[in-house]
């Protein structure tokens, strides 16, 4: 029977990503990754080098999916709410994401695992916020990176602090509709309204 060179790789990245997300890069063993993937730790070591760089692979494969899966749609009946509600959404279904860039903001803050890649990402979309400022879609008081980012911080915060939007909202994880909703609302009026 030949080997899945394939599929070993792929749970090897699944296995990390949950440990990574729930351990961060320097709790997180390469033991414990291979026996979460059900593979030998070698086949970590062969297919991606050290856990350094298996972490750097998980977070650009991680950062490229929601790039690729959430993009914003300036001709949208409702541009912005569409936007935020669809980064919360995003961020519901797959919250190892948030996790992550805590872990990695916490733990190599100027050393910003593919940054030249993940950058290119958020230029893209500033150029879309400042597309939709030129056009009068967004307001112009802020500026595009700006108003990105605090779109994204908006939509993300419920996932990075639940405890916090707990005690804040008196809404619990269960109350997504509402929070999704709330978040919608907000980025409107930080977007839109002047």
């Amino acid at each position: 029977m030949a080997w899945d060179t394939a599929a070993t790789k792929q749970k090897i990245l699944d296995a990390a990503l949950e440990e990574f997300a729930e351990h961060g890069p320097a709790g997180t063993t390469v033991d414990r990754i291979a026996g979460r993937a059900g593979v030998n730790k070698e086949r970590i070591y062969n297919y991606f080098g050290n856990k350094r760089a298996l972490f750097t692979r998980v977070l650009a494969a991680e950062s490229e999916r929601i790039a690729g899966s959430v993009v914003f749609d300036p001709a949208h009946d409702d541009p912005v709410g569409d936007y935020a509600g669809r980064i919360f959404d995003y961020h519901t279904a797959h919250p190892e994401l948030v996790r992550l860039l805590l872990w990695e903001g916490l733990t190599t803050p100027d050393e910003v695992v593919d940054e030249a890649a993940r950058a290119e990402y958020y230029r893209a979309k500033v150029e879309r916020f400042a597309e939709a400022q030129a056009n009068g879609v967004l307001r112009d008081d802020l500026t595009p990176g700006v108003l990105l980012f605090s779109i994204m911080a908006l939509a993300a915060w419920w996932h990075a602090a639940p405890h916090i939007a707990r005690m804040a909202t008196g809404t619990g994880r269960a109350d997504t509709a509402q929070r999704r909703a709330a978040v919608m609302t907000a980025a409107r009026h930080l977007a839109t309204e002047t």
